[in-house]
C-alpha cells in the first residue's frame, strides 16, 4: 500500500465497496449458481430435472439421494449439492448477503477487522480477483480457479493460505499439513494490519498469476 505521511484506520469493507472498486463480493450464491451449472454440464440436465427424477423415485433425505445419484448416475460431489439444496433447503448461513458474512466473522474480534480489510482493498483493486464470502472465510478467485483463502486463525491472527508453488519461500511463508489431495499448502499468519505490506501483495499477485 502507499505511503502517507499521516496513516489512517480503513473503514469496514461492504460489498458494495468492492463493487465500486470493481472485484465483485459474492455470497453463497456464486456457488449455487457454480453447482448448478457443473450439474448441467455432467449430465446435459439442469437442476428441475434431477429434482424431478428423484422425487419420483421416492427419494425423501438427503443421504437417499446423495447414494441415488451416485449409484444409480455417477454423480458425485458439488453437482449432488445443486439438486440436495433445491429439495430440502439452504442452510441458514447460506441465505445471508456478503455484508452479513464477514460482519459475523469478526464480530467478537473486531481487532482482526482491519487485516481482513487491507486483503480485500488490494483484491478489490487488482484486475481479475474475484471476491466469495463464506461462513468462516474469504476465497480470492482468479477467473480460472480459487487462489488464497482468508481466515480468522485464532483469537490474535489471520492466515491467508495459498494456492502457490514456491520456488524460494521466505520467512513469512510456512508450509501447512493438508490432505494430500489439498493443493493450499503455503500460509501466511498475520496478526498486524502493518504486516499486510508490498511483499504480502508480491505473494498474492503470484499466487494469481499461477493459478489464471
Amino acid at each position: 500500500m502507499p505511503d502517507s505521511a499521516e496513516p489512517r484506520p480503513l473503514e469496514p469493507i461492504t460489498s458494495e465497496g468492492l463493487a465500486s472498486g470493481g472485484a465483485k463480493a459474492g455470497s453463497w450464491q456464486h456457488m449455487v449458481d457454480s453447482n448448478k451449472e457443473l450439474l448441467r454440464r455432467k449430465t446435459g440436465h439442469d437442476t428441475d430435472y434431477w429434482v424431478q427424477r428423484a422425487s419420483e423415485a421416492g427419494v425423501s433425505n438427503d443421504r437417499e439421494l446423495r447414494d441415488w445419484m451416485r449409484e444409480d448416475f455417477g454423480i458425485t460431489g458439488y453437482a449432488q449439492y445443486a439438486v440436495s439444496w433445491e429439495m430440502f433447503g439452504y442452510p441458514d448461513f447460506m441465505l445471508k448477503d456478503a455484508d452479513q458474512l464477514i460482519d459475523g466473522q469478526y464480530e467478537h474480534h473486531p481487532h482482526l477487522r482491519p487485516i481482513t480489510d487491507e486483503i480485500l482493498a488490494w483484491a478489490s483493486t487488482t484486475a481479475g480477483v474475484h471476491i466469495q464470502m463464506r461462513k468462516g472465510f474469504i476465497s480470492l478467485h482468479s477467473p480460472r480457479r480459487k487462489f488464497a483463502q482468508v481466515t480468522r486463525a485464532t483469537n490474535q491472527a489471520v492466515d491467508v493460505t495459498l494456492r502457490l508453488e514456491a520456488q524460494a519461500m521466505n520467512g513469512r511463508i510456512e508450509r501447512v499439513k493438508t490432505r494430500a489431495d489439498d493443493p493450499f499448502t503455503l500460509r501466511v499468519r498475520l496478526t498486524s494490519p502493518e504486516q499486510v505490506d508490498d511483499e504480502l501483495f508480491t505473494v498474492l499477485s503470484l499466487a494469481l498469476a499461477q493459478n489464471s
